[in-house]
């Protein structure tokens, strides 16, 4: 049985919009801003590029494929290594960097579930996929405030509103603003007065990987904590007391566990995945980091895993985190392969690289000879049902790893035969489409780089 929920008496603007990182049909759900603009775009009544199919689902569409699945044996188990499609995957790999470890899980309904890996437990530099844990940790903050009504806790990320703070500086990542009376819209950096709603946080933190973000909801989780049923009426000023006259070592240890006992709580373990420090100088100034982060391949797999199970505090809560990942946006990095444009596309990516120029004075973006950490997330649902989970985490020297984990997404979905699908007696083949490195660097900007 797989999971989706009905939304009722939502007024719906059009059957066709086109948001960015939400569900098409998701505005009145969330109070998101930005995704009326994406709305009016649609409709074209305002000038803006429409998506493809892949990125068009409404939110009724979107489900949970591992939710009730009878073959699961255990809570948090992954199924034995598929002996076949791990021979396919290693054949991708064989001349690559040693570095390259992946894990890969076929959940395509009404089949047997598979699974392959590649260094599945090797440790890696997460970066901005360890803002999942930051997802994570609010939602179950959330359900303790509000055990019993799911429908409070979606009220409360609309309705209550956030200033940013020192906690969002600095970060060069732009968020998207949208002005519903003048229907303007500016892509700009976050400031310390900006105000969003907790849902608006939660959008910017996901779809464009803002750093300021994932430290205000980090903050906020701590702050649900703290006060418990009384956060839905903190005030500023009281929250800035709370930072202010505890002790710093304490801090630490409530921001700590905070993100990793929800991990825990699921069967990661503290060295297949934790997070150990905030995203911003802003942040790490009132509670400096502890313990590092990691993130590996298995880790970020059982998350996903779990997800799909509907275990990340309920099948309601597992849902809507999934529709925060659904793209709809301009794909990058992993994502963007040709082949997966008309596939639904649920997708974190994170990149952290050093160059030494004394070394190499023309040392490239995404190809740190320092270090160059590259990992993407992705769950990948094609149009002939075929469904797949994939972690992949790189750390390749000198190397456009934006591009390579492009093309890798092409190899690993070729794994997957193409199964026909015939409506109205016309047979439609899914096709992996591959680009050179050159097309690929053509099509990206800077604009919507992440970290």
């Amino acid at each position: 049985m797989r999971f989706s929920i009905a939304i009722c008496f939502i007024f719906l603007l059009s059957s066709s919009a086109i948001l960015s990182a939400y569900p098409i049909d998701g505005y009145a759900w969330t109070g998101i801003r930005r995704l009326l603009y994406q709305q009016l775009v649609e409709q074209d009544s305002i000038q803006g590029k429409k998506l493809n199919e892949g990125a068009t689902k409404s939110m009724e569409e979107i489900e949970l494929y591992l939710y009730e699945r009878s073959d699961l044996d255990s809570l948090h188990q992954l199924p034995e290594v598929d002996p076949e499609l791990q021979k396919g995957l290693d054949r991708i790999f064989p001349h690559l960097h040693e570095s390259y470890s992946v894990t890969l899980l076929d959940i395509t309904p009404g089949q047997p579930m598979r699974y392959a890996k590649r260094q599945e437990t090797r440790g890696f530099q997460p970066g901005s996929v360890g803002k999942l844990a930051v997802l994570t940790a609010l939602f179950c903050e959330l359900e303790n405030i509000y055990p019993d009504c799911f429908e409070d806790r979606i009220q409360l990320l609309k309705n209550r509103q956030i200033e940013a703070g020192p906690w969002a500086v600095y970060d060069h990542h732009t968020v998207p603003v949208y002005d519903p009376k003048t229907q303007k819209r500016v892509k700009r950096q976050v400031t310390e007065k900006d105000v969003f709603s907790l849902y608006e946080w939660l959008d910017h933190m996901v779809s464009v990987s803002n750093n300021g973000a994932a430290s205000v909801v980090w903050r906020e989780a701590l702050l649900m904590r703290e006060f418990g049923a009384d956060y839905p009426t903190l005030v500023k000023e009281k929250s800035e007391h709370f930072f202010e006259d505890t002790k710093r070592t304490k801090l630490m240890d409530m921001a700590i566990s905070v993100v990793n006992e929800p991990l825990e709580a699921l069967g990661i373990s503290n060295d297949e995945w934790r997070l150990g420090q905030f995203f911003t100088r802003g942040a790490t100034g009132i509670i400096p980091g502890k313990g590092g982060s990691i993130g590996s391949p298995l880790g970020l797999m059982k998350w996903m895993m779990e997800l799909e199970k509907g275990n990340i505090v309920d099948p309601k809560t597992s849902l809507e985190m999934k529709r925060l990942l659904y793209l709809t946006d301009r794909r990058i990095r992993y994502a963007s392969n040709s082949g997966l444009k008309d596939d639904g596309v649920y997708f974190k990516s994170g990149s952290l690289y050093k160059c030494n120029r004394d070394i190499d004075p023309n040392c490239a973006k995404y190809a740190g000879n320092v270090y160059n950490y590259m990992n993407s997330v992705a769950i990948v649902e094609r149009p002939d049902s075929v469904v797949y989970l994939v972690a992949l985490m790189t750390n390749v020297k000198g190397r456009n790893s934006a591009w390579d984990h492009n093309r890798i997404a092409g190899e690993i979905d070729k794994l997957f035969p193409t199964r026909t699908i015939v409506t109205d007696s016309i047979s439609v083949d899914s096709v992996n489409i591959s680009i050179s490195e050159e097309d690929y660097s053509k099509q990206q900007t800077d604009e919507d780089d992440e970290d």
